[in-house]
């Protein structure tokens, strides 16, 4: 059953240098034209990168009026510092978060050390967004399994669960590539009784490398028949692309036709992949 509304959104990373912050605005400019629900910002651990994403997130809250996600990490921070940087997000007119625990230096499947005063658990940061302002909280999860979990889908779902409970009122998947690993994660909680609404990320994929890389990055696996189309192409930019587009719109497709609440689209800070998705699947989408 489809839901009366399909919420879509766009996600953006803080950029490095000014350019790539002119081409943040350019992307997120031809974005707006479709009137997202929201857009997120990543977020990046420690010093400048830090000052950065909460500079950007807020700039996007102030100049767009879209409402904003920004995203908040246990990476490299005391539990001080995160209340300091969620009051920056509270004054600065932000009012929802995504409360991850975030990757180890070494990789999602590297051991997890918190720092001195820190947090271990993305659970322990949501009882504290939920202590020190009135957030919205979002969540991640994993269609694919957890890169921590080891298959163990029933582990996944125990902490999805924990966290509905602790506040959490939506989940954004990683990114994949399967329609039955979204149903299978969304049924699984259904028959826990949860009523969180799972929102599907989407990655238009544009670069073979970059795939590659988001795959090692995030523990997210390819499934061989997408790998292998895409190996056959690697050294043709533009069909990479094109192919890229096809699934993604594919996907789109089948995940509205099964009921998906929300797309959120993973954009790379560009606009024109994510562009061409919502022309094909306009007639799809909410009225």
């Amino acid at each position: 059953m489809r839901p009366e509304k399909t919420m879509y959104s766009f996600e953006f990373f803080p950029p490095k240098d000014l350019a790539g912050e002119d081409r943040l605005w350019q992307a997120l400019e031809n974005l707006a034209l479709h009137a997202p629900d929201f857009v997120a910002v990543t977020y990046g651990a420690g010093g400048g990168t830090r000052d950065r994403t909460i500079r950007i997130t807020s700039e996007i809250t102030a100049r767009t009026k879209i409402p904003t996600v920004a995203h908040l990490t246990c990476v490299g921070s005391t539990r001080v510092e995160l209340i300091e940087i969620l009051d920056r997000y509270r004054d600065a007119g932000i009012k929802s978060i995504l409360a991850l625990r975030g990757d180890p230096v070494g990789g999602p499947r590297a051991p997890w050390t918190p720092v001195a005063g820190g947090l271990t658990h993305a659970d322990e940061l949501i009882s504290l967004a939920r202590e020190h302002g009135d957030f919205t909280i979002g969540v991640a999860a994993f269609p694919d399994g957890h890169p921590n979990s080891d298959g163990d889908f029933g582990k996944d779902l125990d902490v999805l669960l924990r966290k509905e409970s602790l506040g959490a009122s939506f989940a954004t998947t990683q990114f994949f590539f399967e329609v039955d690993k979204w149903k299978a994660l969304v049924d699984n909680l259904a028959k826990h009784g949860s009523k969180l609404p799972i929102i599907a990320g989407i990655l238009p994929v544009t670069n073979v490398s970059q795939l590659n890389r988001m795959s090692e990055l995030s523990g997210t696996p390819i499934p061989a028949s997408i790998a292998s189309a895409f190996d056959a192409l690697k050294d043709k930019p533009e069909d990479v692309r094109k192919l890229g587009v096809e699934l993604a719109t594919k996907l789109c497709e089948d995940l509205l036709e099964a009921g998906v609440p929300g797309l959120h689209f993973y954009t790379m800070n560009t606009s024109t992949a994510t562009q061409e998705i919502f022309a094909q699947i306009k007639d799809k989408k909410r009225s």
